[in-house]
């Protein structure tokens, strides 16, 4: 009867382990179940940020480029409008003596002033930005009394910037700052120069470039930029 009892009670204590055992095993189980869970709740969400990722870059991208053109074009009006205006004056004005005749001749044609402009316009519109830099460059000099010589220094930076080549556009982006510094370009000059000197390698003087935007135009959308940058340095 005692060896039955014992044998009894070693059963039953291997069953008692063995229920243990199962029960840790079903834990176990249930919980690499919730983790797997977890992980792809985890990695759906990573999923669903990284798209919501692509589409904010999408939507600044195209943003930009919408405000490119629309400062392309609204430039493009704006100098059509003022050539109408001069060639409108030029018919009003009578002519003069024949001592201002020389002068009269040497006037640059404002037809092709504006198509030379336009033509730089057109290359920047179509993303050829080297071809537009230079074009632009070319009526910089071609024209240095032209009224679009701020413009067209400020568009020769952008290109020139967009094609990288960082010195020509501190160049061009650094002669708007410093000759117009009341055009309305003059702000976004001074950014695209701290980002045309970050992008060259030179940091301190672009933080040296954000701090005076940021003093200087306070109230401009390009300070605003400016003053989050540093704010992050």
């Amino acid at each position: 009867m005692f060896d039955d009892e014992e044998a009894r009670a070693r059963i039953d204590a291997v069953k008692r382990e063995t229920a243990a055992r199962f029960e840790r095993m079903e834990t176990a189980q249930r919980q690499q179940i919730e983790l797997a869970n977890q992980i792809e709740l985890v990695r759906q969400d990573i999923s669903r940020l990284r798209g919501q990722v692509e589409v904010l870059t999408y939507e600044l991208e195209s943003a930009q480029k919408r405000q490119k053109d629309f400062y392309v074009d609204l430039d493009d009006r704006l100098r059509k409008l003022e050539v109408a205006a001069q060639e409108q004056h030029a018919k009003a004005v009578p002519a003069g003596p024949a001592t201002n005749n020389a002068a009269a001749a040497a006037r640059i044609d404002p037809v092709e002033e504006s198509r030379d402009y336009e033509a730089a316009l057109t290359l920047l519109k179509g993303g050829k930005y080297r071809d537009a830099g230079n074009a632009f460059e070319g009526f910089v000099g071609k024209y240095p009394d032209s009224q679009f010589q701020a413009s067209a220094n400020y568009w020769a930076g952008s290109a020139f910037y967009q094609g990288r080549d960082y010195a020509k556009a501190n160049n061009f982006f650094g002669k708007v700052a410093s000759n117009w510094p009341n055009d309305s370009r003059a702000p976004d000059a001074m950014l695209g120069l701290a980002n045309a000197q970050a992008d060259g390698g030179d940091v301190k003087a672009a933080k040296a470039t954000l701090q005076s935007l940021a003093s200087k135009y306070p109230s401009s959308n390009a300070a605003q930029v400016a003053k989050q940058r540093l704010a992050k340095k």
